[in-house]
């Protein structure tokens, strides 16, 4: 067990609910690693319901229900969904943000105008998706700057997200303008992967020299379910756990997958491919290959987050599927689950990544997303070692520290002498 420090952190998470998004269970791991670490903790949090987290404060900060803002959003709410119109498209590129943000990060500083900087060693704010509420908040707040570290878990805006993404925006120019403050007023950026550090860096000059690297959080212990009745552990399990975007078509995945149980038909007994999680851009496809593939599972939307976990230790070979690209600067948040399940890794995306940087440029499991030659190839040998006797990967023992409390606590306490 790690020593008490006496030192304190004020966090300000959008969200602590894990079952809302994957930036919420980041949030979650890295707040509990905090006090694993021995940091005493208060967390005030925009999830919406009261959320309390083992023996550390938590305060849910409620929304304004008054004021321009609040009706003004309702107003807009209200219009969008008796029309066709998307008031967002005209009103964002004047104000930069929606009137529910404004009144959202409105709620979250009011709730914070009592707190004393002077009480903390470290303000942190903890975003998920791509508002960034608690930093925008913070920025209107100029007494806690000078202990502020804004953590940045992903490009932003969408608009800056490297090819194949090619986002746009409404606002974005604003947006921009948000972010070249909050570079020039925090006094720390943290970021869970290098390669995103150098990309924001990169757009955002005033953020250089203040850059952090603290990655998404390995747990001690998780909660996990029994395992759902389409997910056999006796059999030979590739797991893809997560959303499958435009930018993350599996197509090559499962050509690979049924290119390698027509070069090794003994495995059709054997091996399964699953696929969990949000697939809704690629519904149609997918739904004609689940038809055709008794070998393919692909769930119904969002699987519950004790139940993927679960999956995640139990599988063969677990998946992380990234675009086809030149760079990817993404940690993605069930890496931590993937290392901490000690079995093999099987990375598809771009020969520059942060994953790859992580795991080391001569790791085996590795191809490209749309190479299905190597796909295969890589299926066949895991299989083979599968069949034989199970492995468990030594190599990951580096990263299960480089993600822990104990690492944390030595990388922050750098920070808050």
């Amino acid at each position: 067990m790690i020593p008490q420090t006496n030192k304190k952190i004020l966090i300000i998470a959008e969200s602590i609910n894990v079952e809302d998004s994957s930036g919420s269970k980041a949030n979650v791991a890295l707040i509990e690693n905090l006090k694993e670490a021995g940091y005493e903790l208060k967390v005030y949090h925009y999830s919406r319901k009261e959320i309390q987290l083992n023996a550390i404060e938590c305060i849910n900060i409620k929304e304004i229900k008054y004021g321009s803002n609040y009706f003004l959003s309702r107003l807009q709410r209200k219009i969008q969904h008796n029309s066709n119109l998307n008031l967002a498209k005209r009103l964002e590129p004047i104000f930069g943000f929606s009137f529910t943000f404004f009144n959202d990060t409105r709620s979250i500083g009011k709730a914070l105008k009592m707190e004393n900087v002077q009480d903390y060693n470290l303000i942190l704010t903890l975003s998920k998706g791509a508002s960034f509420r608690p930093h925008y908040a913070i920025l209107k707040l100029p007494k806690f700057h000078s202990k502020w570290m804004a953590y940045i878990h992903d490009p932003y805006p969408f608009h800056l997200y490297p090819e194949p993404y090619n986002w746009d925006e409404p606002g974005y120019l604003k947006k921009i303008d948000f972010f070249k403050d909050l570079a020039a007023k925090c006094r720390w950026a943290a970021y869970p992967s290098l390669y995103l550090q150098q990309w924001m860096e990169s757009y955002y000059s005033m953020f250089k020299n203040k850059g952090v690297i603290i990655p998404h959080q390995l747990k001690k212990t998780d909660e996990l379910s029994m395992l759902p009745d389409y997910f056999d552990p006796s059999k030979f399990n590739l797991l893809h756990a997560g959303n499958l975007m435009k930018q993350r078509p599996p197509f090559a995945l499962i050509n690979g997958f049924l290119k390698f149980l027509k070069k090794n038909p003994e495995a059709e007994k054997d091996a399964r491919l699953l696929l969990i999680g949000s697939s809704s851009y690629h519904k149609k496809e997918l739904d004609i290959l689940t038809s055709n593939i008794l070998e393919l599972y692909i769930s119904n939307g969002v699987v519950n987050y004790s139940t993927v976990l679960t999956m995640q230790k139990s599988a063969s070979v677990n998946i992380i599927l990234e675009s086809k690209a030149k760079l990817s600067p993404f940690l993605p948040g069930k890496f931590p689950h993937c290392i901490k399940s000690g079995n093999p890794i099987m990375i598809l995306g771009p020969a520059k990544s942060e994953v790859r940087r992580l795991l080391g440029q001569d790791y085996k499991w590795w191809a490209e997303i749309d190479d299905v030659q190597q796909i295969e190839s890589l299926i066949s040998s895991l299989y083979s070692i599968w069949k034989n006797y199970s492995v468990q990967n030594k190599e990951y023992e580096h990263l299960s520290y480089y993600m822990s409390s104990a690492y944390l606590r030595d990388k922050l306490n750098k920070i808050i002498l």
